[in-house]
């Protein structure tokens, strides 16, 4: 399979999974998409990006980068939700960065 289709369908994936918590916790929809499209979007720039570092590693760097304007905003209001936000994100970015690659292949 083509690995940028390959990133975008596991983005799709990761932001499912990130998105459930948040709509278990009544979050609002703005923050839902969000989330879901930052995953696509990631998953998007993993496929697409060579670091020439470990896959793991560039997949989180990766999601980190992504995050950033969000966390920007979501620390200016709720600075204590940024740690369950940047550990999701290190574990599905690290997902992700394992996963792309070795389904490409």
């Amino acid at each position: 399979m083509n690995l940028i289709l390959t990133g975008i369908l596991l983005g799709i994936i990761a932001g499912v999974i990130d998105v459930i918590p948040m709509i278990i916790k009544r979050l609002t929809w703005d923050a839902n998409i969000s989330a879901f499209t930052m995953w696509v979007v990631t998953g998007f720039f993993i496929a697409a990006v060579n670091l020439n570092i470990h896959p793991v590693l560039e997949g989180i760097i990766i999601a980190l980068m992504v995050m950033t304007p969000c966390a920007v905003l979501i620390g200016s209001k709720e600075p204590r939700t940024l740690i369950p936000v940047i550990s999701m994100t290190i574990i599905l970015g690290s997902m992700l960065g394992f996963l792309i690659p070795l389904t490409a292949v």
